[in-house]
């Protein structure tokens, strides 16, 4: 493997944690918002 061969494999592995916690955070507030339905989205 060259240097940018691993600096490439970082970045993936960085972006796919990255995407599963933004995943888990949305579907989280969107359980929130399902629950609360009376509250205002400001």
């Amino acid at each position: 493997m060259d240097g940018i061969d691993v600096v490439m494999v970082i970045a993936i592995i960085l972006f796919a944690r990255l995407g599963i916690r933004l995943l888990g955070g949305y579907r989280k507030m969107k359980k929130n918002n399902k629950k609360d339905p009376d509250k205002e989205e400001s």
